[in-house]
């Protein structure tokens, strides 16, 4: 691990302190770490950085191709590359023979585990408790805790800077009906982002329940469903979408993810971009095919020897209310969408595979809020550079990193605009191209207005003087 380098003095203001170490501010940080005008800082309050460990279920893989680390689309060239880790793992001819595009879940946590141990900005135990604006030094007051390997206050402190970034990213989602029997630990209920702490008892839990359509319910079930006895499977898959639909990855679906699309979504008016976010769930919250398939592969070799697997899967289903009996078991109350009819199911464990929400940062942000300003719906106003809009007299900036779905579209959450991103953000605080970004990423035109595609004009060959006979 780098030696971090000498502590500033504490009442210089930074140029920039990161406020959360996901994917997304990690990408920020070692897209950074190379500009050597810009001092930055990122605070995170977990001892490490892990991404999703509950979820690292074996052969999972990203939704995303390899390309999509955290900074490669930015800057090939980085150090900081996905192909790099490889190579400083001694790994690069095996990833080369094995051929694949779409790397395994556990290899990229692995990956910005290695960024993240590599680069001297980070700060991991530092629980940050406040942010203000100091209109006297115009600068940003960050009162953050420093924390002990138990998760104990060791000591406080305060960083000046000039521009935030928050990226404090997603909690998981548990809907309310299934909120007390998550409170009350006697019955396995959790949340699908904690299922290999609980893998082992829900193995051997007698009947098993996940709810949730999308694709981490579906590579929950599949587990499940491939380590539980044949014809003993007591497996239900629930969810409240028509059908467990396949995500939309056809290659003109996927432009939806470019920085075309994300400026593009943008432009629209609010209402606009409030309906389609309603509409566009197939492009995100959908189960990969290969996935879908694999569940029915395992299905159907379950019925080789006659009889089908003890497994039912539902979708259209919505929980109206859900209870205990006694200690031991869930009752669960449904609703079918379609037909209208109810029943009851009794189960004896629950996975959630209800998703994630953005995190609410009303709490981080309580200091600015009279600087704030707000659309109709009382939501954070955030412009092209995925930066808040603030009053005139604040003179920093604060940006934000997967928390402007209603501004900027269904690729905020997306890996594959991670890069992007961080540059556009590098870009707008440097106030230069720090990092060149293409002018067209889609072959779509989402709107009327025609984009001219800007290509690089061929090198202009040489003009050759004859040679003059006789020289």
């Amino acid at each position: 691990m780098p030696t971090p380098p000498p502590t500033p003095d504490p009442t210089t203001p930074r140029d920039l302190v990161g406020i959360g170490i996901g994917p997304f501010n990690l990408s920020l940080a070692a897209l950074a770490h190379p500009l050597t005008e810009l001092d930055a800082v990122f605070y995170d309050q977990r001892p490490a950085f892990h991404w999703h460990p509950g979820l690292l279920i074996d052969g999972t893989t990203l939704q995303v191709p390899f390309l999509a680390d955290l900074v490669t689309l930015a800057d090939p060239a980085s150090p900081w590359t996905f192909l790099n880790h490889l190579r400083a793992r001694d790994r690069l001819y095996p990833f080369y023979f094995a051929e694949r595009f779409h790397i395994q879940r556990a290899e990229y946590d692995a990956y910005c585990r290695w960024v993240a141990e590599n680069l001297p900005a980070l700060r991991f135990g530092h629980q940050v408790d406040a942010v203000r604006w100091n209109p006297e030094r115009d600068v940003f007051e960050v009162d953050h805790t420093q924390l002990d390997t138990d998760g104990e206050a060791e000591a406080l402190g305060r960083t000046y800077t000039r521009n935030i970034v928050l990226g404090i990213g997603t909690e998981p989602h548990i809907p309310d009906p299934l909120r007390p029997l998550v409170d009350a630990p006697a019955v396995p209920v959790l949340h699908s982002a904690d299922y290999l702490d609980h893998r082992d008892a829900l193995l051997t839990a007698g009947h098993v329940t996940v709810i949730g359509s999308g694709q981490s319910g579906a590579e929950v079930f599949l587990d499940l469903l491939r380590h539980r006895p044949a014809g003993r499977e007591q497996l239900h898959w629930l969810g409240r979408t028509e059908a467990f639909a396949p995500m939309e990855y056809s290659k003109l679906g996927l432009e939806h993810f470019t920085p075309d699309y994300t400026r593009y979504f943008h432009a629209l008016a609010e209402p606009v971009r409030d309906r389609l976010t309603t509409t566009q769930w197939q492009l995100h919250k959908g189960i990969d095919a290969d996935t879908l398939a694999a569940i029915h592969d395992e299905l159907y070799r379950r019925t080789l020897h006659g009889g089908w697997p003890d497994a039912v899967l539902t979708p259209g289903v919505r929980v109206r209310t859900a209870g205990r009996i006694a200690t031991t078991k869930v009752e669960l109350h449904l609703e079918h969408l379609q037909q209208g009819t109810r029943s009851r199911l009794t189960t004896d464990a629950v996975v959630l595979a209800t998703g994630y929400r953005e995190r609410p940062l009303d709490r981080i942000l309580a200091g600015l809020d009279p600087y704030l300003r707000r659309d109709s719906r009382d939501r954070l106003r955030v412009d092209p550079d995925h930066r808040l809009v603030l009053d005139p007299s604040v003179t920093g900036s604060v940006h934000v990193q997967n928390a402007e779905t209603h501004t900027h579209g269904v690729g905020t959450p997306d890996l594959g605009l991670a890069a992007w991103r961080s540059a556009t953000i590098l870009n707008a605080l440097t106030g230069k191209d720090t990092y060149p970004l293409p002018h067209r990423t889609a072959f779509t035109t989402f709107g009327l207005q025609q984009h001219q595609p800007r290509i690089p004009s061929a090198r202009t060959p040489r003009t050759l003087t004859p040679l003059t006979d006789g020289i």
